[in-house]
Protein backbone atom coordinates (compact mmCIF):
# COMPACT_ATOMS: atom_id res chain seq x y z
CA UNK A 1 0.00 0.00 0.00
CA UNK A 2 1.09 3.57 -1.00
CA UNK A 3 1.97 6.41 1.12
CA UNK A 4 -1.01 8.73 1.87
CA UNK A 5 0.24 12.22 1.80
CA UNK A 6 -1.62 13.95 4.43
CA UNK A 7 -3.88 17.04 3.09
CA UNK A 8 -2.10 20.50 3.14
CA UNK A 9 -3.70 22.75 5.75
CA UNK A 10 -1.96 25.67 3.95
CA UNK A 11 -5.00 27.04 2.10
CA UNK A 12 -6.80 27.57 5.46
CA UNK A 13 -4.57 29.24 6.79
CA UNK A 14 -3.61 31.32 4.13
CA UNK A 15 -7.89 31.92 4.18
CA UNK A 16 -7.67 32.76 8.13
CA UNK A 17 -4.69 35.33 7.52
CA UNK A 18 -6.14 36.89 4.54
CA UNK A 19 -9.64 36.98 7.01
CA UNK A 20 -7.68 39.09 9.94
CA UNK A 21 -5.76 41.27 7.66
CA UNK A 22 -8.49 42.63 6.38
CA UNK A 23 -10.56 42.96 9.83
CA UNK A 24 -7.52 45.12 11.10
CA UNK A 25 -7.74 46.95 7.89
CA UNK A 26 -11.51 48.28 8.05
CA UNK A 27 -10.87 48.79 11.85
CA UNK A 28 -8.27 50.68 11.06
CA UNK A 29 -10.25 53.01 8.85
CA UNK A 30 -13.03 53.22 11.71
CA UNK A 31 -10.79 53.94 14.45
CA UNK A 32 -8.82 56.70 12.50
CA UNK A 33 -11.90 58.51 11.21
CA UNK A 34 -13.90 58.01 14.74
CA UNK A 35 -10.63 58.67 16.96
CA UNK A 36 -7.78 60.63 15.04
CA UNK A 37 -4.23 59.77 14.35
CA UNK A 38 -3.86 60.52 18.42
CA UNK A 39 -6.51 57.88 19.48
CA UNK A 40 -6.12 54.96 16.72
CA UNK A 41 -2.90 52.96 18.62
CA UNK A 42 -2.48 49.30 16.70
CA UNK A 43 -3.91 47.79 20.09
CA UNK A 44 -7.65 50.04 19.60
CA UNK A 45 -7.53 48.79 16.62
CA UNK A 46 -6.76 44.85 17.34
CA UNK A 47 -9.36 45.42 20.06
CA UNK A 48 -11.69 46.09 17.35
CA UNK A 49 -10.67 43.51 14.76
CA UNK A 50 -10.97 40.82 17.09
CA UNK A 51 -7.65 39.64 17.13
CA UNK A 52 -4.40 39.97 19.37
CA UNK A 53 -2.06 43.03 19.71
CA UNK A 54 0.59 40.14 18.71
CA UNK A 55 -1.65 39.42 15.43
CA UNK A 56 -1.81 42.88 14.36
CA UNK A 57 2.08 43.55 14.62
CA UNK A 58 2.23 40.11 12.45
CA UNK A 59 0.56 41.95 9.99
CA UNK A 60 1.98 44.93 10.56
CA UNK A 61 5.46 46.10 11.91
CA UNK A 62 4.51 49.10 12.80
CA UNK A 63 1.94 51.49 12.86
CA UNK A 64 2.55 53.40 9.81
CA UNK A 65 2.37 50.22 8.42
CA UNK A 66 -0.92 49.33 9.52
CA UNK A 67 -2.39 53.25 8.74
CA UNK A 68 -1.73 53.51 5.47
CA UNK A 69 -2.25 49.78 4.03
CA UNK A 70 -5.71 50.81 5.28
CA UNK A 71 -5.93 53.69 3.93
CA UNK A 72 -4.76 52.16 -0.02
CA UNK A 73 -6.83 49.29 1.06
CA UNK A 74 -10.34 51.03 1.55
CA UNK A 75 -9.29 52.96 -1.27
CA UNK A 76 -9.25 50.42 -3.80
CA UNK A 77 -12.53 49.14 -2.91
CA UNK A 78 -13.72 52.48 -3.35
CA UNK A 79 -12.40 53.04 -6.93
CA UNK A 80 -13.23 49.28 -7.85
CA UNK A 81 -17.07 50.28 -6.29
CA UNK A 82 -16.49 53.34 -8.55
CA UNK A 83 -15.60 51.16 -11.86
CA UNK A 84 -18.66 49.44 -11.27
CA UNK A 85 -20.81 51.87 -10.93
CA UNK A 86 -19.72 53.14 -14.44
CA UNK A 87 -22.17 50.11 -15.71
CA UNK A 88 -25.33 51.34 -14.31
CA UNK A 89 -24.53 55.50 -15.79
CA UNK A 90 -26.81 57.47 -17.84
CA UNK A 91 -25.67 57.30 -21.92
CA UNK A 92 -24.78 60.77 -21.95
CA UNK A 93 -25.75 64.40 -21.33
CA UNK A 94 -26.70 66.25 -18.02
CA UNK A 95 -27.80 62.97 -16.28
CA UNK A 96 -24.79 61.55 -16.88
CA UNK A 97 -22.74 64.37 -15.67
CA UNK A 98 -25.01 64.41 -12.42
CA UNK A 99 -24.20 60.71 -11.86
CA UNK A 100 -20.70 60.94 -12.53
CA UNK A 101 -20.26 64.04 -10.00
CA UNK A 102 -22.53 62.41 -7.78
CA UNK A 103 -20.25 59.15 -7.34
CA UNK A 104 -16.94 62.09 -7.17
CA UNK A 105 -18.45 63.62 -4.26
CA UNK A 106 -19.07 60.28 -2.36
CA UNK A 107 -15.16 59.87 -2.23
CA UNK A 108 -15.56 62.78 0.15
CA UNK A 109 -18.33 62.54 2.21
CA UNK A 110 -17.69 59.13 3.78
CA UNK A 111 -15.77 57.28 6.16
CA UNK A 112 -12.66 56.71 3.93
CA UNK A 113 -11.92 60.90 3.51
CA UNK A 114 -12.45 61.55 7.32
CA UNK A 115 -10.01 58.85 8.01
CA UNK A 116 -7.49 59.77 5.36
CA UNK A 117 -7.81 63.44 6.59
CA UNK A 118 -6.84 62.41 9.77
CA UNK A 119 -3.92 60.88 8.40
CA UNK A 120 -2.90 63.67 6.31
CA UNK A 121 -2.74 65.86 8.95
CA UNK A 122 -0.69 63.44 11.50
CA UNK A 123 1.86 63.26 8.21
CA UNK A 124 2.48 67.57 8.25
CA UNK A 125 3.95 66.54 11.63
CA UNK A 126 5.37 63.09 11.68
CA UNK A 127 8.37 62.87 9.18
CA UNK A 128 8.05 58.70 9.02
CA UNK A 129 5.26 59.42 7.76
CA UNK A 130 4.56 62.16 5.10
CA UNK A 131 6.50 59.94 2.45
CA UNK A 132 3.76 57.20 2.83
CA UNK A 133 1.00 59.69 2.85
CA UNK A 134 2.46 61.95 0.05
CA UNK A 135 2.65 59.32 -2.23
CA UNK A 136 -0.93 57.42 -1.68
CA UNK A 137 -2.59 60.67 -1.91
CA UNK A 138 -0.82 61.22 -5.00
CA UNK A 139 -1.44 57.67 -6.41
CA UNK A 140 -5.21 57.91 -5.18
CA UNK A 141 -5.51 61.11 -6.89
CA UNK A 142 -4.47 60.29 -10.11
CA UNK A 143 -6.60 57.34 -10.28
CA UNK A 144 -9.57 59.07 -9.44
CA UNK A 145 -9.22 61.86 -12.03
CA UNK A 146 -8.07 59.61 -14.68
CA UNK A 147 -12.04 57.70 -14.02
CA UNK A 148 -13.48 60.97 -13.99
CA UNK A 149 -12.00 61.99 -17.15
CA UNK A 150 -13.04 58.16 -18.55
CA UNK A 151 -16.57 57.98 -17.31
CA UNK A 152 -17.19 62.70 -18.40
CA UNK A 153 -15.92 61.42 -21.72
CA UNK A 154 -13.74 64.70 -21.58
CA UNK A 155 -10.96 65.06 -24.15
CA UNK A 156 -8.22 66.52 -21.99
CA UNK A 157 -6.26 67.21 -25.34
CA UNK A 158 -8.54 70.51 -25.26
CA UNK A 159 -7.38 73.49 -23.62
CA UNK A 160 -9.04 73.91 -19.78
CA UNK A 161 -10.37 70.39 -19.83
CA UNK A 162 -8.09 68.76 -17.53
CA UNK A 163 -8.21 71.90 -15.29
CA UNK A 164 -12.00 71.79 -15.38
CA UNK A 165 -12.19 68.06 -13.99
CA UNK A 166 -9.98 68.86 -11.72
CA UNK A 167 -11.87 71.51 -10.43
CA UNK A 168 -14.42 68.69 -9.91
CA UNK A 169 -12.60 66.80 -7.77
CA UNK A 170 -11.33 70.06 -5.69
CA UNK A 171 -14.58 71.12 -5.30
CA UNK A 172 -15.78 67.72 -4.06
CA UNK A 173 -13.14 67.97 -1.85
CA UNK A 174 -14.38 70.95 -0.76
CA UNK A 175 -17.65 69.65 -0.06
CA UNK A 176 -16.66 66.85 1.92
CA UNK A 177 -14.67 69.38 4.44
CA UNK A 178 -18.35 71.17 4.82
CA UNK A 179 -19.55 68.12 5.93
CA UNK A 180 -17.15 67.14 8.33
CA UNK A 181 -18.56 69.69 11.15
CA UNK A 182 -22.99 68.93 10.22
CA UNK A 183 -25.09 67.75 7.62
CA UNK A 184 -24.69 69.57 4.68
CA UNK A 185 -26.64 67.54 2.64
CA UNK A 186 -29.33 70.15 1.50
CA UNK A 187 -26.73 72.63 0.06
CA UNK A 188 -24.47 70.10 -1.21
CA UNK A 189 -27.31 68.58 -3.52
CA UNK A 190 -28.02 71.94 -5.13
CA UNK A 191 -24.19 72.48 -5.72
CA UNK A 192 -23.66 69.08 -7.45
CA UNK A 193 -26.95 70.13 -9.62
CA UNK A 194 -25.58 72.73 -10.35
CA UNK A 195 -22.33 72.22 -11.03
CA UNK A 196 -23.08 69.49 -13.04
CA UNK A 197 -25.29 71.90 -15.20
CA UNK A 198 -22.05 73.83 -15.80
CA UNK A 199 -19.46 71.28 -16.61
CA UNK A 200 -21.80 69.46 -19.04
CA UNK A 201 -22.06 72.31 -21.30
CA UNK A 202 -18.52 73.26 -20.46
CA UNK A 203 -17.44 69.60 -21.57
CA UNK A 204 -19.44 70.20 -25.11
CA UNK A 205 -18.61 73.54 -25.70
CA UNK A 206 -15.05 72.69 -25.60
CA UNK A 207 -15.73 69.02 -27.34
Amino acid sequence: MGVVTPRTTTCPKQDRSRATRRRLLQAAVSCLAERGWRGSTVAVVAERAGVSRGAAQHHFRTREDLFTAAIEHVAEEWLATLREHARTLPDSGVPRTRAVVEALVGIYTGTLFRAALHLWVAAADEAQLRPRVMALESRIGREAHRLAVEFLDADESVPGVRETVQATLDMARGLGLATLLRDDTARRTAIVREWSRLLDSALRREG
